[in-house]
C-alpha cells in the first residue's frame, strides 16, 4: 500500500503549499511550504511543521514564539497539490509580525495597507535580532 505522502504532487523542489486555517473562525492564517518530512512530522505529532525556503530547514510552528499550531485536520485538494491544515492557533498569533494572520495587508485605493492590528510586539516574542 503506498504511503499517503506518495499521493501528494510535490513541485520540482519537492514542496507543496500548505494553508493554515483557524478551526474556530475559519480564517486563513498563513501560507507556508511543506516537504515530505514536514508533512510526515505534522501527521505524526499533531503540530504543524513546515519547510523554510529562506532558511532551507525544517521548522515546527511556534518553536521560538510558543505560537504552536495544533492540527485538527489535514486535507489534500482535488489536484493533490495543495495542503490545508485546520488548526488551533495557540496564543492567537500566527504571523511573525505579531498579528493574528499573515494576510494582514489589504489592497485599498491601489496601495497595500495594514488592516489588522499587531497583537504583540515581535521584539517581545522573538527578542532583538
Amino acid at each position: 500500500m503506498p504511503s499517503f505522502l506518495d499521493t501528494v504532487r510535490w513541485n520540482a523542489d519537492g514542496l507543496v503549499p500548505a494553508i493554515a486555517q483557524e478551526a474556530g473562525s475559519g480564517r486563513v492564517l498563513t501560507l507556508a511550504w511543506m516537504n515530505r518530512e514536514s508533512l510526515e512530522r505534522t501527521a505524526a505529532s499533531g503540530e504543524a511543521h513546515y519547510w523554510s525556503r529562506s532558511r532551507r530547514k525544517l521548522w515546527r510552528k511556534g518553536e521560538s514564539s510558543g505560537h504552536v499550531q495544533r492540527v485538527r485536520e489535514i486535507r489534500l485538494d482535488c489536484d493533490d497539490d495543495a495542503i490545508l491544515l485546520v488548526v488551533e492557533q495557540v496564543g492567537g498569533i500566527a504571523c511573525h509580525t505579531g498579528r493574528e494572520r499573515c494576510f494582514h495587508k489589504r489592497l485599498d485605493d491601489g496601495a497595500w495597507r495594514d488592516a489588522d492590528p499587531v497583537l504583540r510586539d515581535p521584539k517581545e516574542i522573538y527578542g532583538d535580532d
